[in-house]
């Protein structure tokens, strides 16, 4: 399908009232005249990686919609265009978010909810598959975090690298860490990290969360790198009886990068990697 009828695409843009406020959301509809053959919800990934990857997200979003789904982007608590302040924002709070955007999808969807996530999105996503309140059908994975604590610790290298780029005195490592222990927040790039949220990011490791629905897990790999070894999480997953299908594209990290990356073998490695359920005939009814 073009990008003019891409673009053509109804999109609808709302806020989904919430606890604490409201939440910008940005629902994805198939073709006008086309019944959706199921409901995808999108988590964006942490910080900063939200703004870098919402162009690539929502070109996703579309090719999606191309495909028959009505898929809904959602801005969780304290990020984007939601309420509330990032130093506000809880991992139990962004439960509640996924829970309520699925609850939404289900009632005007029918047909299976999957979840797709993005980096810290994507173990956000496993985390809400292991206790999800709904059924779920699939989960896709996009470049995802599996240990939340390496993850917030990489974050806190940025506050060292900012320091060291500002000329200032420099940071000594660990000492962003002792200032969370101590139940104060510390600020990241402009980002006011609360120690709860950290606490609880800490807590999280896919290793521990073997997931009940089929995973489709995609990888950024490098031009130069030899072909990657499929992860070591994915063959526990499958020695423990999970369906998961895994993949890998070349574009590049675009949730960090600099300039803005059109990802395009992104795209048509998630579309070769889900064809199993994208050119499935829909079932009549």
């Amino acid at each position: 399908m073009n990008r003019a009828v891409l673009d053509a695409l109804p999109l609808l843009p709302f806020f989904l009232p919430a606890s604490g406020g409201q939440r910008y959301c940005l629902l994805h509809l198939p073709p006008p005249g086309q019944a959706a053959r199921g409901g995808i919800l999108y988590v964006h990934p942490f910080a900063e990686e939200l703004n870098k990857s919402r162009h690539v997200a929502a070109a996703q979003a579309r090719a999606f919609a191309a495909a028959g789904y009505s898929v809904l982007q959602i801005d969780l608590f304290g990020c984007g265009d939601s309420s509330g302040d990032f130093n506000e924002a809880r991992w139990d709070i962004w439960h509640n978010d996924l829970h309520l955007a699925c609850a939404w999808l289900a009632q005007r969807v029918d047909g299976p909810l999957s979840v797709w996530g993005l980096r810290l999105g994507a173990l956000l996503a496993l985390d809400f598959a292991s206790r999800a309140p709904l059924p779920l059908a699939r989960l896709l994975l996009w470049q995802p975090e599996l240990d939340g604590r390496r993850s917030i610790d990489r974050f806190l290298r940025l506050r060292l690298a900012t320091g060291m780029l500002a000329g200032g005195s420099q940071e000594a490592p660990g000492q962003a860490r002792a200032t969370l222990a101590n139940g104060e927040p510390v600020e990241v790039a402009g980002y006011l990290l609360a120690p709860e949220l950290a606490q609880a990011i800490d807590g999280v490791s896919a290793s521990t969360l073997q997931p009940s629905v089929p995973v489709y897990w995609l990888d950024y790999q490098a031009p130069a790198q030899t072909a990657a070894p499929l992860p070591s999480l994915a063959r526990q997953w499958r020695e423990h009886g999970a369906a998961v299908h895994v993949a890998t594209f070349g574009d590049g990290p675009f949730w960090h990068s600099g300039e803005l990356l059109a990802c395009p073998q992104l795209l048509d490695a998630t579309r070769a990697l889900c064809r199993d359920w994208l050119d499935a005939e829909r079932t009549p009814p």
